[in-house]
Protein backbone atom coordinates (compact mmCIF):
# COMPACT_ATOMS: atom_id res chain seq x y z
CA UNK A 1 0.00 0.00 0.00
CA UNK A 2 2.77 2.39 0.70
CA UNK A 3 4.28 2.10 -2.70
CA UNK A 4 1.08 2.88 -4.44
CA UNK A 5 0.42 5.36 -1.94
CA UNK A 6 4.44 7.03 -3.18
CA UNK A 7 3.41 6.31 -7.22
CA UNK A 8 0.25 8.53 -6.46
CA UNK A 9 1.58 11.31 -4.96
CA UNK A 10 1.02 14.85 -6.33
CA UNK A 11 -1.91 13.39 -9.10
CA UNK A 12 -3.42 16.34 -10.23
CA UNK A 13 -7.53 16.63 -9.10
CA UNK A 14 -8.39 16.32 -12.65
CA UNK A 15 -6.70 12.87 -12.86
CA UNK A 16 -8.29 11.69 -9.62
CA UNK A 17 -11.45 12.68 -10.87
CA UNK A 18 -11.13 10.88 -14.11
CA UNK A 19 -9.68 7.84 -12.20
CA UNK A 20 -13.26 7.84 -10.16
CA UNK A 21 -15.68 8.28 -12.98
CA UNK A 22 -13.93 5.42 -15.62
CA UNK A 23 -15.10 2.60 -13.00
CA UNK A 24 -18.65 4.39 -12.35
CA UNK A 25 -19.08 4.29 -16.30
CA UNK A 26 -17.87 0.40 -16.05
CA UNK A 27 -20.76 -0.36 -13.50
CA UNK A 28 -23.34 1.62 -15.82
CA UNK A 29 -21.86 -1.21 -18.92
CA UNK A 30 -21.74 -4.04 -16.78
CA UNK A 31 -25.43 -3.43 -15.25
CA UNK A 32 -26.75 -3.06 -18.78
CA UNK A 33 -24.85 -5.85 -20.29
CA UNK A 34 -26.40 -8.21 -17.13
CA UNK A 35 -29.79 -6.44 -17.73
CA UNK A 36 -29.91 -7.29 -21.58
CA UNK A 37 -29.43 -11.30 -21.08
CA UNK A 38 -32.37 -11.43 -18.81
CA UNK A 39 -35.10 -9.29 -21.16
CA UNK A 40 -33.77 -11.58 -23.99
CA UNK A 41 -34.85 -14.57 -22.06
CA UNK A 42 -38.40 -12.98 -21.69
CA UNK A 43 -38.77 -12.42 -25.13
CA UNK A 44 -37.94 -16.01 -25.96
CA UNK A 45 -39.98 -17.44 -23.55
CA UNK A 46 -43.48 -15.20 -23.97
CA UNK A 47 -43.03 -13.28 -26.37
CA UNK A 48 -41.90 -15.78 -29.24
CA UNK A 49 -43.23 -18.47 -26.97
CA UNK A 50 -46.74 -17.40 -27.04
CA UNK A 51 -46.41 -15.23 -30.13
CA UNK A 52 -46.97 -11.82 -28.58
CA UNK A 53 -45.38 -9.89 -31.36
CA UNK A 54 -46.48 -6.38 -29.29
CA UNK A 55 -44.54 -7.90 -26.37
CA UNK A 56 -41.96 -8.69 -28.44
CA UNK A 57 -41.25 -5.14 -30.33
CA UNK A 58 -41.78 -3.74 -26.87
CA UNK A 59 -38.87 -5.51 -25.27
CA UNK A 60 -36.96 -5.39 -27.88
CA UNK A 61 -36.79 -1.64 -28.22
CA UNK A 62 -35.78 -1.77 -24.65
CA UNK A 63 -32.85 -4.07 -25.61
CA UNK A 64 -31.70 -1.92 -28.06
CA UNK A 65 -32.07 1.09 -25.46
CA UNK A 66 -29.76 -0.57 -23.23
CA UNK A 67 -27.10 -1.65 -25.66
CA UNK A 68 -27.07 2.09 -26.60
CA UNK A 69 -26.58 3.19 -22.90
CA UNK A 70 -24.22 0.17 -22.58
CA UNK A 71 -21.83 1.43 -25.42
CA UNK A 72 -22.15 4.97 -24.15
CA UNK A 73 -20.95 3.46 -20.85
CA UNK A 74 -18.20 1.79 -22.13
CA UNK A 75 -16.56 4.32 -24.58
CA UNK A 76 -16.77 6.92 -21.70
CA UNK A 77 -15.39 4.63 -19.20
CA UNK A 78 -12.35 3.94 -21.34
CA UNK A 79 -11.93 7.76 -22.46
CA UNK A 80 -11.82 8.22 -18.69
CA UNK A 81 -9.44 5.33 -18.13
CA UNK A 82 -7.14 6.39 -20.59
CA UNK A 83 -6.93 10.22 -19.53
CA UNK A 84 -6.48 9.42 -16.07
CA UNK A 85 -3.35 6.75 -16.83
CA UNK A 86 -2.09 9.22 -19.31
CA UNK A 87 -1.98 11.48 -16.30
CA UNK A 88 -0.23 9.28 -13.76
CA UNK A 89 2.42 8.53 -16.18
CA UNK A 90 2.63 12.60 -17.54
CA UNK A 91 2.89 13.11 -13.08
CA UNK A 92 4.99 10.26 -12.12
CA UNK A 93 7.58 11.21 -15.20
CA UNK A 94 7.53 14.57 -13.89
CA UNK A 95 8.71 13.79 -10.00
CA UNK A 96 11.19 10.96 -11.09
CA UNK A 97 12.62 14.06 -13.37
CA UNK A 98 12.56 16.02 -10.63
CA UNK A 99 14.19 14.01 -8.33
CA UNK A 100 16.66 13.38 -10.45
CA UNK A 101 17.78 17.09 -10.70
CA UNK A 102 17.75 16.86 -6.63
CA UNK A 103 20.70 14.44 -7.14
CA UNK A 104 24.47 14.52 -6.41
CA UNK A 105 26.66 13.07 -8.83
CA UNK A 106 27.67 10.48 -6.08
CA UNK A 107 23.79 9.68 -6.13
CA UNK A 108 23.52 9.43 -10.14
CA UNK A 109 27.00 7.04 -10.10
CA UNK A 110 24.68 4.96 -7.37
CA UNK A 111 22.32 4.13 -10.40
CA UNK A 112 23.61 4.80 -13.57
CA UNK A 113 22.29 6.92 -16.32
CA UNK A 114 21.11 3.63 -18.83
CA UNK A 115 18.72 2.70 -15.62
CA UNK A 116 17.61 6.07 -14.99
CA UNK A 117 16.55 6.55 -18.19
CA UNK A 118 15.06 2.76 -17.86
CA UNK A 119 13.14 3.84 -15.33
CA UNK A 120 11.89 7.05 -16.59
CA UNK A 121 10.60 5.01 -19.81
CA UNK A 122 10.19 1.51 -19.79
CA UNK A 123 9.26 1.49 -15.65
CA UNK A 124 6.96 4.11 -16.23
CA UNK A 125 5.28 3.10 -19.17
CA UNK A 126 4.48 -0.46 -17.72
CA UNK A 127 3.26 1.29 -14.92
CA UNK A 128 1.28 3.57 -16.83
CA UNK A 129 -0.96 0.80 -18.64
CA UNK A 130 -1.69 -1.75 -15.65
CA UNK A 131 -2.75 1.71 -13.90
CA UNK A 132 -5.31 2.11 -17.17
CA UNK A 133 -6.16 -1.34 -16.97
CA UNK A 134 -6.50 -1.61 -12.81
CA UNK A 135 -9.04 1.51 -12.96
CA UNK A 136 -10.54 -0.02 -16.08
CA UNK A 137 -11.09 -3.62 -14.82
CA UNK A 138 -10.85 -4.02 -11.34
CA UNK A 139 -14.34 -2.66 -10.61
CA UNK A 140 -16.17 -3.73 -13.74
CA UNK A 141 -14.76 -7.48 -13.84
CA UNK A 142 -15.89 -8.53 -9.78
CA UNK A 143 -18.49 -6.37 -10.05
CA UNK A 144 -19.80 -8.38 -13.62
CA UNK A 145 -18.52 -11.86 -11.59
CA UNK A 146 -20.59 -10.89 -9.07
CA UNK A 147 -23.99 -9.86 -10.98
CA UNK A 148 -23.30 -12.35 -13.31
CA UNK A 149 -23.91 -15.10 -10.60
CA UNK A 150 -26.54 -13.91 -8.96
CA UNK A 151 -28.26 -13.59 -12.28
CA UNK A 152 -27.10 -17.15 -13.03
CA UNK A 153 -28.13 -18.44 -9.43
CA UNK A 154 -31.54 -17.00 -9.61
CA UNK A 155 -31.93 -18.68 -12.87
CA UNK A 156 -30.83 -22.34 -11.95
CA UNK A 157 -28.97 -22.99 -8.91
CA UNK A 158 -27.99 -26.16 -9.39
CA UNK A 159 -26.39 -25.61 -12.85
CA UNK A 160 -24.71 -22.76 -11.32
CA UNK A 161 -22.40 -24.55 -9.16
CA UNK A 162 -20.87 -26.45 -12.16
CA UNK A 163 -19.03 -23.36 -13.62
CA UNK A 164 -18.62 -21.96 -10.00
CA UNK A 165 -15.86 -24.99 -9.36
CA UNK A 166 -13.82 -23.45 -12.45
CA UNK A 167 -13.25 -20.20 -10.24
CA UNK A 168 -10.78 -21.73 -7.77
CA UNK A 169 -8.86 -23.82 -10.50
CA UNK A 170 -8.23 -20.30 -12.38
CA UNK A 171 -7.33 -18.83 -9.24
CA UNK A 172 -4.60 -21.20 -8.22
CA UNK A 173 -2.98 -21.36 -11.64
CA UNK A 174 -2.99 -17.37 -11.36
CA UNK A 175 -1.24 -17.62 -8.37
CA UNK A 176 1.30 -20.28 -8.90
CA UNK A 177 2.38 -18.24 -12.40
CA UNK A 178 2.39 -15.18 -10.55
CA UNK A 179 4.38 -16.02 -7.74
CA UNK A 180 7.45 -17.88 -10.58
CA UNK A 181 6.88 -15.17 -13.20
CA UNK A 182 8.04 -12.31 -10.80
CA UNK A 183 11.45 -12.78 -10.39
CA UNK A 184 12.02 -13.07 -14.02
CA UNK A 185 10.53 -9.89 -14.77
CA UNK A 186 13.09 -8.33 -12.28
CA UNK A 187 15.83 -9.77 -14.30
CA UNK A 188 14.48 -8.76 -17.28
CA UNK A 189 14.33 -5.38 -16.52
CA UNK A 190 17.96 -5.30 -15.21
CA UNK A 191 18.91 -6.47 -18.62
CA UNK A 192 17.05 -3.60 -20.02
CA UNK A 193 19.74 -1.39 -18.22
CA UNK A 194 22.38 -3.22 -19.75
CA UNK A 195 21.36 -3.10 -23.20
CA UNK A 196 20.43 0.76 -22.45
CA UNK A 197 23.81 1.48 -21.37
CA UNK A 198 25.37 -0.18 -24.56
CA UNK A 199 23.32 2.19 -26.82
CA UNK A 200 23.81 5.42 -24.58
CA UNK A 201 27.81 4.81 -24.53
CA UNK A 202 27.76 4.26 -28.31
CA UNK A 203 26.20 6.49 -29.10
CA UNK A 204 27.98 9.52 -27.00
CA UNK A 205 31.25 8.10 -28.68
CA UNK A 206 30.14 7.69 -32.05
CA UNK A 207 32.79 9.61 -33.24
CA UNK A 208 35.74 7.37 -31.46
CA UNK A 209 34.05 4.08 -32.92
CA UNK A 210 33.80 5.41 -36.12
CA UNK A 211 37.62 6.56 -36.37
CA UNK A 212 38.97 3.36 -34.67
CA UNK A 213 36.80 0.99 -36.68
CA UNK A 214 35.04 -0.53 -34.10
CA UNK A 215 31.61 -0.61 -35.56
CA UNK A 216 32.00 -4.48 -35.43
CA UNK A 217 33.19 -5.00 -32.14
CA UNK A 218 30.06 -2.36 -30.72
CA UNK A 219 27.53 -4.19 -33.12
CA UNK A 220 28.21 -7.72 -31.24
CA UNK A 221 28.10 -6.33 -27.65
CA UNK A 222 24.84 -4.45 -28.62
CA UNK A 223 23.58 -7.58 -30.07
CA UNK A 224 24.78 -9.78 -27.14
CA UNK A 225 22.87 -7.27 -24.67
CA UNK A 226 19.58 -7.42 -27.24
CA UNK A 227 20.06 -11.40 -27.09
CA UNK A 228 20.00 -11.33 -23.62
CA UNK A 229 17.11 -8.59 -23.07
CA UNK A 230 15.33 -11.22 -25.66
CA UNK A 231 15.83 -14.32 -23.66
CA UNK A 232 15.05 -12.66 -20.38
CA UNK A 233 11.79 -11.61 -22.03
CA UNK A 234 11.16 -14.73 -23.29
CA UNK A 235 11.44 -16.77 -20.21
CA UNK A 236 9.19 -14.63 -18.19
CA UNK A 237 6.31 -14.15 -20.38
CA UNK A 238 6.54 -17.83 -21.51
CA UNK A 239 4.82 -18.33 -18.50
CA UNK A 240 2.18 -15.66 -18.78
CA UNK A 241 1.42 -16.86 -21.83
CA UNK A 242 0.67 -20.23 -20.78
CA UNK A 243 -1.93 -18.97 -18.67
CA UNK A 244 -4.07 -17.99 -21.19
CA UNK A 245 -4.32 -21.67 -23.02
CA UNK A 246 -5.11 -22.80 -19.00
CA UNK A 247 -7.91 -20.30 -18.40
CA UNK A 248 -9.61 -20.72 -21.72
CA UNK A 249 -9.65 -24.66 -21.52
CA UNK A 250 -11.24 -25.10 -17.61
CA UNK A 251 -13.85 -22.03 -18.95
CA UNK A 252 -14.89 -23.99 -22.31
CA UNK A 253 -14.98 -27.22 -20.09
CA UNK A 254 -17.24 -25.40 -17.97
CA UNK A 255 -19.52 -23.73 -20.76
CA UNK A 256 -19.42 -27.75 -22.42
CA UNK A 257 -20.55 -29.13 -19.04
CA UNK A 258 -23.26 -26.65 -18.85
CA UNK A 259 -24.27 -26.95 -22.30
CA UNK A 260 -24.10 -30.57 -21.43
CA UNK A 261 -26.66 -30.37 -18.65
CA UNK A 262 -28.84 -27.46 -19.85
CA UNK A 263 -29.57 -29.25 -23.22
CA UNK A 264 -31.15 -32.06 -21.31
CA UNK A 265 -33.07 -29.41 -18.85
CA UNK A 266 -34.73 -28.34 -22.45
CA UNK A 267 -35.45 -31.48 -23.74
CA UNK A 268 -37.19 -32.82 -20.16
CA UNK A 269 -39.00 -29.41 -19.91
CA UNK A 270 -37.32 -28.37 -16.52
CA UNK A 271 -35.96 -25.23 -18.16
CA UNK A 272 -36.88 -23.51 -20.94
CA UNK A 273 -34.93 -22.42 -24.24
CA UNK A 274 -34.83 -18.52 -23.04
CA UNK A 275 -33.64 -19.61 -19.55
CA UNK A 276 -30.94 -21.87 -21.06
CA UNK A 277 -29.32 -19.20 -23.69
CA UNK A 278 -29.59 -15.84 -20.68
CA UNK A 279 -27.58 -18.74 -18.38
CA UNK A 280 -25.07 -19.50 -21.00
CA UNK A 281 -24.65 -15.74 -21.01
CA UNK A 282 -23.62 -15.45 -17.48
CA UNK A 283 -21.74 -17.82 -17.52
CA UNK A 284 -19.66 -16.46 -20.01
CA UNK A 285 -19.89 -13.40 -18.74
CA UNK A 286 -18.61 -14.57 -15.00
CA UNK A 287 -15.54 -16.46 -16.41
CA UNK A 288 -14.70 -14.13 -19.13
CA UNK A 289 -14.73 -11.68 -16.22
CA UNK A 290 -12.48 -14.51 -13.64
CA UNK A 291 -9.82 -14.27 -17.27
CA UNK A 292 -9.83 -10.35 -17.19
CA UNK A 293 -9.26 -10.36 -13.46
CA UNK A 294 -6.19 -13.26 -13.83
CA UNK A 295 -4.70 -10.60 -16.24
CA UNK A 296 -5.00 -7.74 -14.07
CA UNK A 297 -3.32 -9.69 -11.59
CA UNK A 298 -0.99 -11.28 -13.42
CA UNK A 299 0.15 -7.67 -14.90
CA UNK A 300 0.08 -6.45 -11.48
CA UNK A 301 3.10 -8.97 -10.95
CA UNK A 302 4.81 -8.11 -14.06
CA UNK A 303 4.73 -4.47 -12.82
CA UNK A 304 6.01 -4.75 -9.44
CA UNK A 305 9.63 -4.80 -10.63
CA UNK A 306 9.08 -1.37 -12.30
CA UNK A 307 7.25 0.19 -9.01
CA UNK A 308 10.11 -0.97 -6.87
CA UNK A 309 12.46 0.08 -9.37
CA UNK A 310 10.71 3.89 -9.78
CA UNK A 311 10.03 3.99 -5.82
CA UNK A 312 13.69 3.25 -5.64
CA UNK A 313 14.82 6.63 -7.30
CA UNK A 314 11.97 8.64 -5.71
CA UNK A 315 13.36 7.49 -1.88
CA UNK A 316 16.91 8.53 -3.04
CA UNK A 317 18.15 10.49 -0.29
CA UNK A 318 20.21 13.01 -2.33
CA UNK A 319 23.42 13.31 -1.03
CA UNK A 320 23.77 16.98 -0.99
CA UNK A 321 21.06 18.74 0.58
CA UNK A 322 20.66 22.41 1.84
CA UNK A 323 21.58 23.40 5.13
CA UNK A 324 18.05 24.33 7.76
CA UNK A 325 18.85 27.70 7.08
CA UNK A 326 21.23 28.25 4.78
CA UNK A 327 23.00 31.71 3.48
CA UNK A 328 21.58 33.14 0.72
CA UNK A 329 24.44 35.81 -0.31
CA UNK A 330 28.04 34.61 -1.06
CA UNK A 331 30.19 37.99 -0.19
CA UNK A 332 32.94 37.32 -1.99
CA UNK A 333 35.60 34.94 -3.79
CA UNK A 334 37.97 33.86 -1.13
CA UNK A 335 38.64 30.20 -0.62
CA UNK A 336 39.96 27.89 1.95
CA UNK A 337 40.63 24.89 2.01
CA UNK A 338 41.04 23.53 5.92
CA UNK A 339 42.19 19.91 6.48
CA UNK A 340 39.88 18.30 3.39
CA UNK A 341 39.87 14.88 2.59
CA UNK A 342 37.51 13.30 0.03
CA UNK A 343 36.33 10.08 -1.28
CA UNK A 344 34.27 8.97 -3.72
CA UNK A 345 33.00 5.70 -1.71
CA UNK A 346 33.00 7.95 1.39
CA UNK A 347 35.61 5.23 2.91
CA UNK A 348 38.38 6.97 4.60
CA UNK A 349 40.97 3.93 3.01
CA UNK A 350 39.97 5.50 -0.23
CA UNK A 351 40.74 8.83 0.10
CA UNK A 352 41.31 10.73 -3.37
CA UNK A 353 42.00 13.81 -1.44
CA UNK A 354 44.27 14.02 1.50
CA UNK A 355 44.61 16.54 4.63
CA UNK A 356 44.45 19.89 2.11
CA UNK A 357 45.04 23.01 3.01
CA UNK A 358 45.30 25.91 0.94
CA UNK A 359 44.38 29.72 1.47
CA UNK A 360 43.21 31.72 -1.87
CA UNK A 361 42.42 35.49 -1.29
CA UNK A 362 39.36 37.00 -3.02
CA UNK A 363 40.03 37.83 -6.88
CA UNK A 364 43.53 36.38 -7.42
CA UNK A 365 44.55 33.85 -10.44
CA UNK A 366 45.31 30.33 -8.91
CA UNK A 367 46.69 27.67 -11.60
CA UNK A 368 47.06 24.12 -10.33
CA UNK A 369 49.20 21.89 -11.67
CA UNK A 370 49.53 18.33 -11.57
CA UNK A 371 49.76 14.78 -13.58
CA UNK A 372 46.99 12.21 -14.44
CA UNK A 373 45.21 11.10 -11.87
CA UNK A 374 46.14 13.90 -8.78
CA UNK A 375 42.58 14.73 -8.43
CA UNK A 376 42.66 18.31 -9.85
CA UNK A 377 38.90 18.07 -10.83
CA UNK A 378 38.11 16.27 -7.58
CA UNK A 379 39.70 19.43 -5.85
CA UNK A 380 37.79 22.51 -7.73
CA UNK A 381 34.46 20.20 -7.60
CA UNK A 382 34.29 20.47 -3.37
CA UNK A 383 33.79 24.60 -4.09
CA UNK A 384 29.97 24.19 -5.93
CA UNK A 385 29.12 20.95 -3.94
CA UNK A 386 28.86 18.76 -7.39
CA UNK A 387 30.79 16.37 -3.89
CA UNK A 388 31.00 16.81 -0.18
CA UNK A 389 33.94 16.46 1.65
CA UNK A 390 34.39 13.06 3.59
CA UNK A 391 36.34 15.36 6.64
CA UNK A 392 37.35 18.64 7.10
CA UNK A 393 35.80 22.39 5.71
CA UNK A 394 35.68 24.03 2.17
CA UNK A 395 34.98 27.43 2.91
CA UNK A 396 33.97 30.34 0.45
CA UNK A 397 33.42 34.06 0.92
CA UNK A 398 34.20 32.95 4.67
CA UNK A 399 31.50 30.60 4.89
CA UNK A 400 31.53 26.70 4.92
CA UNK A 401 30.13 26.06 1.54
CA UNK A 402 27.57 23.69 2.81
CA UNK A 403 26.34 26.28 5.13
CA UNK A 404 25.01 28.41 1.79
CA UNK A 405 21.45 27.74 -0.04
CA UNK A 406 22.71 25.33 -2.99
CA UNK A 407 21.28 27.53 -6.14
CA UNK A 408 23.05 30.07 -4.34
CA UNK A 409 26.15 28.64 -4.18
CA UNK A 410 26.07 27.35 -8.11
CA UNK A 411 25.19 30.48 -9.02
CA UNK A 412 28.24 32.05 -7.18
CA UNK A 413 30.88 29.56 -8.70
CA UNK A 414 31.10 28.86 -13.03
CA UNK A 415 32.72 26.33 -13.73
CA UNK A 416 33.85 25.33 -17.53
CA UNK A 417 35.06 21.41 -16.99
CA UNK A 418 36.67 19.46 -19.22
CA UNK A 419 33.99 17.84 -20.85
CA UNK A 420 32.56 20.86 -22.73
CA UNK A 421 29.11 20.39 -23.67
CA UNK A 422 26.24 22.48 -25.17
CA UNK A 423 22.44 21.52 -25.78
CA UNK A 424 20.38 21.80 -29.12
CA UNK A 425 19.13 24.92 -29.94
CA UNK A 426 20.99 28.38 -30.57
CA UNK A 427 24.37 29.41 -30.09
CA UNK A 428 22.33 32.49 -27.96
CA UNK A 429 19.99 30.15 -26.10
CA UNK A 430 23.04 27.74 -24.96
CA UNK A 431 24.60 31.40 -23.67
CA UNK A 432 22.18 32.24 -21.73
CA UNK A 433 22.11 29.28 -19.67
CA UNK A 434 24.68 31.42 -17.99
CA UNK A 435 22.04 34.34 -17.44
CA UNK A 436 18.98 34.65 -18.76
CA UNK A 437 18.36 37.65 -18.45
CA UNK A 438 21.48 38.96 -20.45
CA UNK A 439 21.52 41.44 -23.13
CA UNK A 440 23.05 41.06 -26.69
CA UNK A 441 25.42 43.49 -25.58
CA UNK A 442 26.43 41.08 -22.46
CA UNK A 443 26.35 38.34 -24.68
CA UNK A 444 28.56 39.77 -27.41
CA UNK A 445 31.08 40.66 -24.19
CA UNK A 446 31.75 37.46 -23.19
CA UNK A 447 31.89 36.23 -26.70
CA UNK A 448 34.70 38.48 -27.11
CA UNK A 449 36.20 37.62 -23.48
CA UNK A 450 36.02 34.02 -24.55
CA UNK A 451 37.71 35.03 -28.25
CA UNK A 452 34.44 33.90 -29.57
CA UNK A 453 33.00 36.84 -31.03
CA UNK A 454 34.70 36.11 -34.30
CA UNK A 455 34.14 32.74 -35.28
CA UNK A 456 29.84 33.57 -34.05
CA UNK A 457 30.02 36.69 -36.46
CA UNK A 458 30.96 34.95 -39.50
CA UNK A 459 28.31 32.11 -39.44
CA UNK A 460 25.56 33.56 -41.40
CA UNK A 461 23.23 33.68 -38.73
CA UNK A 462 25.53 34.85 -36.28
CA UNK A 463 24.13 34.15 -32.70
CA UNK A 464 20.83 32.80 -33.88
CA UNK A 465 22.88 29.60 -35.60
CA UNK A 466 21.23 26.42 -34.62
CA UNK A 467 23.37 24.11 -32.96
CA UNK A 468 23.27 20.18 -33.24
CA UNK A 469 22.76 18.25 -30.28
CA UNK A 470 25.82 18.47 -28.16
CA UNK A 471 26.91 20.83 -30.30
CA UNK A 472 28.02 18.69 -32.78
CA UNK A 473 28.41 21.23 -35.59
CA UNK A 474 31.10 23.06 -34.01
CA UNK A 475 34.69 22.24 -33.34
CA UNK A 476 36.26 21.52 -30.27
CA UNK A 477 37.71 24.84 -29.93
CA UNK A 478 34.93 26.64 -30.93
CA UNK A 479 33.27 24.83 -28.23
CA UNK A 480 35.38 25.30 -25.51
CA UNK A 481 35.25 29.08 -25.86
CA UNK A 482 31.47 29.25 -25.98
CA UNK A 483 31.56 27.23 -22.49
CA UNK A 484 33.74 30.13 -21.13
CA UNK A 485 31.58 33.08 -22.15
CA UNK A 486 28.54 31.33 -21.07
CA UNK A 487 30.52 31.09 -17.59
CA UNK A 488 31.66 34.81 -17.44
CA UNK A 489 28.10 35.59 -18.14
CA UNK A 490 27.28 34.05 -14.61
CA UNK A 491 29.03 37.30 -13.04
CA UNK A 492 30.31 34.71 -10.92
CA UNK A 493 32.65 35.03 -7.54
CA UNK A 494 34.88 32.06 -8.47
CA UNK A 495 35.27 31.07 -12.44
CA UNK A 496 36.93 27.85 -12.63
CA UNK A 497 38.60 26.88 -16.15
CA UNK A 498 39.55 23.32 -16.34
CA UNK A 499 41.52 22.47 -18.69
CA UNK A 500 38.81 24.27 -20.60
CA UNK A 501 41.09 25.88 -23.40
CA UNK A 502 43.34 22.54 -24.14
CA UNK A 503 42.26 22.75 -27.70
CA UNK A 504 42.92 25.96 -28.31
CA UNK A 505 45.96 27.10 -29.57
CA UNK A 506 48.52 29.42 -27.38
CA UNK A 507 47.99 32.79 -29.04
CA UNK A 508 44.28 32.10 -28.52
CA UNK A 509 44.60 31.21 -25.25
CA UNK A 510 46.86 34.15 -24.19
CA UNK A 511 44.02 36.31 -25.45
CA UNK A 512 41.19 34.99 -23.35
CA UNK A 513 43.59 34.99 -20.26
CA UNK A 514 44.16 38.86 -20.59
CA UNK A 515 40.26 39.03 -21.51
CA UNK A 516 39.64 37.54 -18.32
CA UNK A 517 41.64 40.35 -16.31
CA UNK A 518 39.46 43.00 -17.86
CA UNK A 519 36.00 41.87 -17.94
CA UNK A 520 36.28 40.08 -14.16
CA UNK A 521 39.13 41.50 -12.21
CA UNK A 522 37.36 40.63 -9.11
CA UNK A 523 36.54 37.25 -9.96
CA UNK A 524 38.73 34.24 -8.30
CA UNK A 525 39.79 32.25 -11.07
CA UNK A 526 41.28 28.83 -10.60
CA UNK A 527 42.97 27.28 -13.99
CA UNK A 528 43.32 23.78 -14.20
CA UNK A 529 45.93 22.91 -16.92
CA UNK A 530 48.33 20.08 -18.31
CA UNK A 531 51.03 23.58 -20.15
CA UNK A 532 52.81 25.31 -17.81
CA UNK A 533 52.75 28.16 -19.89
CA UNK A 534 48.44 28.34 -19.22
CA UNK A 535 49.32 29.02 -15.75
CA UNK A 536 53.08 30.44 -15.05
CA UNK A 537 51.73 34.31 -14.66
CA UNK A 538 49.14 33.28 -11.80
CA UNK A 539 48.93 35.17 -8.34
CA UNK A 540 49.63 31.04 -7.43
CA UNK A 541 50.37 28.00 -8.69
CA UNK A 542 49.31 24.52 -6.86
CA UNK A 543 50.90 21.45 -7.41
CA UNK A 544 49.46 18.23 -7.32
CA UNK A 545 50.32 15.30 -6.59
CA UNK A 546 47.87 11.84 -6.43
CA UNK A 547 45.75 13.86 -4.07
CA UNK A 548 48.16 15.72 -1.70
CA UNK A 549 49.58 19.25 -1.96
CA UNK A 550 52.73 19.23 -3.30
CA UNK A 551 53.68 22.86 -3.76
CA UNK A 552 52.24 26.42 -3.39
CA UNK A 553 53.83 29.18 -4.71
CA UNK A 554 54.57 31.60 -7.87
CA UNK A 555 56.49 30.34 -10.92
CA UNK A 556 60.12 31.23 -10.02
CA UNK A 557 59.57 29.85 -6.29
CA UNK A 558 58.44 26.76 -7.60
CA UNK A 559 61.00 26.41 -9.87
CA UNK A 560 63.52 26.43 -6.93
CA UNK A 561 61.58 24.40 -4.43
CA UNK A 562 59.36 21.71 -6.46
CA UNK A 563 60.80 18.66 -8.12
CA UNK A 564 57.68 17.80 -9.42
CA UNK A 565 56.87 21.56 -11.11
CA UNK A 566 60.91 21.61 -12.55
CA UNK A 567 60.75 18.06 -14.08
CA UNK A 568 57.19 19.34 -16.01
CA UNK A 569 58.61 22.46 -16.66
CA UNK A 570 61.55 21.34 -17.77
CA UNK A 571 59.98 18.50 -20.10
CA UNK A 572 57.50 20.87 -21.91
CA UNK A 573 60.40 23.42 -22.71
CA UNK A 574 62.41 20.22 -24.72
CA UNK A 575 59.50 19.42 -25.65
CA UNK A 576 58.47 23.28 -27.42
CA UNK A 577 62.05 24.32 -27.75
CA UNK A 578 60.37 27.72 -25.87
CA UNK A 579 63.38 28.81 -24.29
CA UNK A 580 61.48 32.10 -23.27
CA UNK A 581 58.95 30.14 -21.61
CA UNK A 582 60.32 31.04 -17.72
Amino acid sequence: MSTIKKLLTGLEKKYVVNTILSPIAMIGEVVMEVVIPFIMARIIDVGIAGSDLPYVIRWGLTMIALAIVSLVCGVLGSVFSTYAAQGFGYTLRKRLYDKIQTFSFANIDKFSSASLITRLTTDVNMAQNVYRMLIHMCVRSPFMMIAGTIMAFSINPSMAILFLIAIPVIAIGIIIISSLAYPRFEKMMKKFDVMNGAIQENLIGIRIVKAYVRQPYEEEKFRKAAEDVKKAQTHAEKLIIFMMPLMQLVMYIAMIAVMWFGGRQVVFGTMQSGELISFFTYVSQVLMSMMMLGMVFVSLVMVQASNHRIVEVLDEVPDIADAHNPLMQVSDGSIRFENVNFSYNKREENCVLKDINIDIPSGSVVGIIGGTGSSKTSLVSLLPRLYDVFSGKVMLGGHDVRDYDIKVLRDSVAMVLQKNVLFSGTIKENLKWGNENASDEQIIAACKAADADSFVSSFPEGYETELGQGGVNVSGGQKQRLCIARALLKNPKVLILDDSTSAVDTATESRIRTALKDIAPDTTKIIIAQRISSVKDADMIIVLDDGCVSGIGKHEELLESNKIYKEVFDSQQQGSGDADLS
